[in-house]
């Protein structure tokens, strides 16, 4: 217990130092952290019965969309990079979207807990990584995103609705179909 109170006093302590040097990007880099813990911390809790649980109008299982949350900060952090050199986001449509979701559905269906979690920590450590990398410069920069009729969007804005906003969204979604 004791260890586990300085471990806690030395990750704050980080993240002050953290965000003094790098601010914005310091502070995007927590949320989108805390969201992936909440969704750990939440999903550690569920039966077996839960995992495989639907999720109404989405179809996807608990499970897969815990794993889907976790396989998805490589391509948000990817187009983010695009955006932060000022290049534009292209061919990402919704369409695009519900295939990668559906195959990611059927190549994911038996996806174990453990598995999933791993994944979660994981690709959120190395995406809460290259998002502290920006520059408060490379966060203004904007550019079309295809997914957004092509509006000019900053690459903050793109980080904030698609890698930090996803873990929150899909943990309400996934509390709403257990009735939690």
């Amino acid at each position: 217990m004791k260890d586990q109170t300085y471990e806690r006093i030395a990750e704050t302590q980080s993240l002050a130092v953290e965000l003094k040097l790098n601010g914005r990007s310091a502070a995007l880099a927590a949320r989108l952290q805390s969201g992936a813990a909440a969704l750990a911390a939440f999903a550690v809790t569920l039966s077996k019965a839960e995992w495989q649980t639907r999720l109404p109008k989405d179809g996807r299982k608990v499970g897969v969309v815990v794993h889907h949350v976790a396989s998805m900060y490589p391509l948000e952090i990817q187009l983010a990079s695009l955006l932060a050199a000022g290049q534009p986001i292209t061919s990402v449509t919704w369409d695009a979207v519900d295939a990668i979701n559906r195959d990611h559905a059927e190549e994911n269906d038996n996806v174990t807990k453990d598995a999933a979690l791993a994944l979660l920590e994981t690709n959120n450590a190395a995406a809460a990584a290259a998002v502290r990398a920006f520059t408060d410069e490379q966060l203004d920069c904007a550019a079309p995103v295809s997914l957004n009729s092509d509006a000019p969007l900053t690459c903050q804005f793109f980080l904030e609705d698609h890698p930090v906003r996803h873990s929150y969204h899909h943990l309400a979604r996934i509390k709403a179909a257990l009735g939690l």
